[in-house]
């Protein structure tokens, strides 16, 4: 009897990892079904650029010869329904998805396939639509996150890690697949068109820099700089070096952000009067208790203070702080600062060591606006009146954890051969790192002995 073996993926721009990938797969069995995932499905699961339709890609995996039979994936859950309903023996699937689909083990053997490395870099999206290279400065929390999520969009090849520490980079390289660790950033640009710089606050100015010396855009993790100074030199740069340089604050791309800002931007409350935005996380030890660049405002301040970078603009007329910094503490672990512009005022709240309610409420003059924690995530929010019975609500997909909405806009900045995104535009991120400047460069605290 036939072992019949199923596998799904977008095949777009049907290249040479595809092609391995299948042949593996057909490796198993003796009949094998691929399913192709439909457009509505690709935007449902947070798959970015796709470059080609469904019948193109259908017709990339019917041309591979590799394919017994090929259908479409429309919805979440059909897998499950296609393992049974076409007695399947075995479902493979990229190991970048190892463990997602272990539920599937008592109808059928799950088999992750190893990821074909230094493929991706070098295939036929690269000679047709130019996929973006992107090396990987930095192997901690974020860029473990950065990794997977860079998968989830189309054009874009993630292959290559830097880290000071070489036993980090190497571990890092082996747990995401990478061809390489590199042993330093000029072996690293050699490599790539493009990095993601996710080291820490301190080392983003020089590495930035370096970048843009190297011809290379950037996408760089917040802050972007701790000085209005440093940011507006790097823009700068990248202007006159012709790369794009982009500050990672993953909210300013999220599709809810963008469709709340509007909403509010449009006077359904009418006259923007106010804003508060709570951020706080508890972070027991680490690089954001150092000084001096650790600290609540550093690591989370980027995120509270984009809303009024938004909606109020780059020059508030006063930024007023008061800060937590506990005995012993080297940085102040929660502040709250106090903004006032010519239009509209409102409270911005971190916290690294204090936790609080993190939401977002926008104030007009004829209702408000309310995001509920965590608001930087932004999948839902409410519009409320006076009369309760006006109260609208808007639902919005968030993916994962949001990197490939940054990511996915960076690569089509590129692609297009612009130099900055409508999202978050240079003046905006200089305004953020003025306004982090000010912020910390106060010393009101209180609950201090």
């Amino acid at each position: 009897m036939a072992t019949r073996v199923i596998t799904y993926g977008t095949f777009d721009m049907f290249h040479e990892g595809h092609r391995r990938l299948l042949e593996r797969a057909r490796e198993l069995g003796d009949h094998l079904t691929v399913g192709v995932t439909s457009e509505d499905y690709d935007a449902t699961r947070g798959k970015l650029n796709v470059q080609e339709g469904l019948m193109q890609r259908i017709e990339g995996v019917r041309r591979s010869g590799l394919a017994d039979e090929i259908i479409v994936e429309e919805y979440e859950g059909q897998k499950l329904h296609d393992v049974q309903s076409r007695d399947i023996d075995t479902f493979a699937i990229g190991s970048d998805w190892l463990g997602k689909f272990d539920y599937l083990n008592p109808f059928c053997d799950v088999v992750y396939l190893d990821r074909t490395k230094g493929i991706s870099s070098t295939d036929l999206r690269a000679e047709r639509h130019g996929t973006v290279r992107i090396g990987v400065i930095g192997s901690g929390r974020i860029a473990a996150r950065f990794v997977p999520e860079s998968r989830f969009v189309s054009g874009v090849s993630v292959d290559v890690v830097y880290s000071p520490n070489p036993a980090n980079a190497a571990r890092f390289a082996a747990t995401h697949e990478l061809d390489r660790a590199c042993g330093s950033v000029e072996e690293l640009f050699a490599l790539v068109d493009a990095v993601y710089i996710a080291s820490p606050h301190g080392t983003h100015a020089e590495l930035v820099r370096a970048a843009i010396a190297a011809g290379k855009h950037v996408l760089c993790e917040k802050p972007l700089a701790l000085t209005k100074a440093e940011a507006v030199e790097l823009f700068a740069l990248a202007a006159e070096a012709k790369v794009v340089l982009m500050e990672a604050i993953k909210t300013a791309y999220a599709p809810g952000f963008r469709r709340m800002l509007a909403v509010a931007q449009g006077g359904s409350i009418g006259q923007l009067v106010s804003i508060d935005a709570t951020f706080t996380k508890l972070i027991p030890s680490g690089r954001e208790h150092v000084a001096p660049e650790g600290g609540a405002i550093s690591e989370l301040a980027s995120y509270v203070l984009l809303p009024f970078v938004k909606l109020f603009g780059t020059e508030p007329v006063e930024v007023r702080t008061t800060s937590l910094k506990p005995p012993g503490s080297e940085v102040e672990v929660f502040s709250k600062i106090d903004l006032t512009y010519p239009n509209g005022v409102g409270t911005a709240r971190v916290g690294i060591g204090v936790k609080a309610e993190g939401e977002l409420v926008i104030g007009g003059t004829e209702g408000y606006l309310y995001v509920p924690a965590p608001w930087w995530l932004t999948d839902y929010f409410e519009l409320r009146y006076e009369d309760p019975g006006k109260r609208e609500r808007y639902y919005v997909k968030f993916a994962r954890d949001g990197l490939r909405y940054e990511i996915g806009e960076f690569a089509a900045v590129i692609r297009a051969g612009a130099l900055a995104s409508y999202m978050l535009r240079p003046e905006e991120s200089i305004g953020l790192a003025g306004m982090i400047e000010a912020a910390r460069s106060q010393d009101r605290y209180f609950g201090v002995e």
